[in-house]
């Protein structure tokens, strides 16, 4: 069965309930679904920048309960090699956007984003977004 490494921004709809996202890892099996670590500190920061602490650092809580956290050391190896290629070519993402990227890379995983465009410049990624339902898409730069 696939593994899908799901983006800080579809865990954000998830809890919100949009896009029939709880019914989408329902169907593929919450068990084949994952999150990154980078994810985690995403939420955590979004939990003490809000003016609703209390909420949304339970949010957090329930994707850690609910979704296996994906470690990023093992990841490292293919973060730095992308890096230095994408600002070679002038085309630098995000370090964390790279992290979480390069952890579906590493593992395996299809990344499940609304965030495509930018993490499709990661070699070897696949992609799907489950937000705007374009699901099957392999990108390779």
């Amino acid at each position: 069965m696939a593994k899908f490494l799901l983006d800080t921004d579809v865990c954000i709809a998830f809890l919100k309930g949009k896009n029939n996202l709880i019914e989408k890892v329902n169907k593929i099996g919450i068990e084949n679904c994952y999150v990154s670590e980078i994810t985690i500190g995403e939420l955590t920061y979004g939990a003490y920048y809000s003016n609703q602490f209390e909420k949304h650092k339970k949010d957090v809580l329930k994707i850690k309960k609910l979704f296996e956290i994906m470690p990023i050391f093992e990841c490292l190896e293919i973060f730095g090699k992308e890096k230095a290629r994408l600002r070679k070519t002038g085309n630098l993402i995000h370090d964390f956007d790279l992290l979480i990227g390069s952890t579906a890379v590493h593992f395996g995983m299809t990344m499940v984003t609304n965030n495509g465009k930018h993490l499709k410049r990661i070699l070897g990624i696949k992609i799907e977004n489950w937000i705007k339902n374009d699901i099957n898409k392999t990108f390779e730069t």
